[in-house]
């Protein structure tokens, strides 16, 4: 949820670093757009991402048993390096102003 107290004509400067992963999930903000609004966004679709890797896991599992674990702690960690800003503190994201 938004700060009540930023006023929604509030300009943000995205760092590069930040532009670029952004991008990298064709997500382009505007000067307007508040950063926990992109991280809930990332977030969600982070969750959507890993309920699927689960899904499919117990699926491998009942079919194969438990041998099918192999491997899947890793996939786990390629999911969140996927998502590097997510564990990034908001005012990490812009520039100093």
């Amino acid at each position: 949820m938004l700060p009540h107290s930023e006023s929604i004509m509030n300009a943000y400067q995205y760092k590069e670093n930040v532009w670029a992963e952004l991008e990298r999930f064709g997500i382009v903000p505007q000067p307007t757009t508040h950063p926990a609004l992109i991280r809930e966004f990332l977030n969600d679709q982070y969750l959507y991402e890993i309920r699927k890797l689960k899904e499919q896991q117990v699926r491998l599992e009942r079919e194969q048993g438990r041998q099918a674990r192999k491997g899947y702690a890793d996939k786990v960690v390629a999911l969140r390096q996927k998502y590097p800003l997510l564990p990034v503190p908001l005012q990490d994201w812009l520039e100093a102003s």
